[in-house]
């Protein structure tokens, strides 16, 4: 082999291709690397946050908005932001030369969740201020959603009636009470509660004025849990 002139010419030009691309490779990684290279100039918002605390916004910016273009941490930026209240979700993109772009997801507010957080309209519990009216969950850990989802769906039954569920209680048993805005307390227990609560729908408007003569001004708690009829108790 060390007398094949050819061969030997052909594996000095590959190390020396290998070597000149290792050198560039390395200039490149330095340069891209320095902070003066491609400086970040700014942050574009692509809409105005509806709720989150500018002032906070701008504190995470301020301390995790490091290096260049290319070095920047986008990933611990967004961890950052999404810990911000009333953020769900942040989507960051680089714009050539100099700037990010960011796109926030904020959280809607459904209800008040067991009265020390918020549930979003995904049935999300975060953790946020909110002083608009809204109505109250009480559940268990890990029921969020399904409360949401009932509580949606209870309301639709309610709505040919034209009231409301200002409270969604679920139990460790699992067995589901409502609240509504007339002040009517519904005890549905913890299987049917669809029919259950379609068969008091059916009822309502011929019986409310019978309750409201018995009890003396309308009934307050109405037990649903018979499978033949339901117990009043002004």
């Amino acid at each position: 082999m060390w007398d094949n002139a050819p061969l030997l010419r052909n594996i000095a030009n590959t190390l020396f291709s290998f070597s000149a691309l290792a050198m560039l490779c390395g200039a490149v990684h330095y340069t891209v690397h320095l902070p003066e290279m491609l400086p970040l100039h700014g942050v574009r918002l692509e809409a105005a946050p509806q709720r989150i605390d500018l002032p906070g916004l701008g504190q995470v910016l301020r301390s995790e908005v490091k290096g260049n273009f290319f070095t920047v941490d986008i990933e611990q930026l967004r961890l950052s932001l999404e810990k911000l209240a009333w953020v769900r979700s942040v989507s960051i993109r680089r714009e050539f030369p100099d700037r990010l772009a960011l796109s926030f997801e904020e959280h809607q507010p459904l209800a008040r969740w067991n009265n020390s957080a918020l549930v979003n309209q995904q049935g999300e519990v975060f953790s946020a201020d909110a002083d608009q009216e809204l109505p109250d969950f009480i559940g268990q850990a890990g029921d969020s959603k399904d409360v949401a989802q009932r509580y949606a769906q209870f309301n639709r039954q309610l709505a040919a009636l034209n009231l409301q569920v200002m409270q969604v209680a679920l139990n460790a048993r699992h067995a589901w009470q409502l609240q509504l805005n007339n002040g009517m307390v519904l005890e549905l227990g913890h299987e049917d509660m669809q029919q259950r609560l379609a068969r008091f729908v059916a009822v309502y408007p011929y019986a409310e004025g019978r309750w409201q003569k018995a009890e003396g001004g309308g009934a307050v708690y109405v037990d649903l849990r018979y499978r033949n009829g339901f117990a009043v108790k002004g």
